[in-house]
């Protein structure tokens, strides 16, 4: 396991990019667009499947426990990893719902561990018979 350098870069914006979210913010409050009309516009990107989702939460639920069962505290894993502390509790608690495959293979080798991935057959749907 290496030791990262701890990266936290602030968000900075210019006012005119303040503004324009700010002015993105009020449209949608506005007009509530569907899911549809978001992703025709260009101001949201397709979301995740609820499948993957889960699939995801599962697997970061399980590097969770790991962290947990070798006593490593949140601060253990920032030092560890360079991620900053509350970006770790984020991807723990569900609210980083799209972390890289970096992210998660920085996550798990301060475990000792790495991340694999698979590729599994999908659950065929019943259908009914005549």
């Amino acid at each position: 396991m290496t030791t990262r350098t701890r990266i936290h870069r602030p968000r900075q914006q210019t006012a005119e990019q303040a503004a324009a979210e700010q002015a993105k913010r009020k449209r949608l409050q506005r007009e509530k667009p569907g899911l549809a009309e978001l992703l025709a516009s260009g101001d949201y990107s397709e979301p995740l499947l609820q499948a993957e989702y889960w699939d995801l939460r599962k697997a970061v639920l399980r590097l969770k426990q790991l962290r947990e069962e070798a006593g490593l505290s949140l601060a253990d894993v920032a030092e560890r990893t360079g991620i900053d502390r509350a970006a770790i509790c984020r991807l723990e608690n569900g609210q980083h719902q799209n972390p890289t495959i970096g992210t998660l293979n920085r996550y798990a080798d301060a475990l000792g561990k790495r991340v694999s991935f698979r590729v599994v057959d999908t659950a065929k749907r019943r259908t009914a018979s005549p």
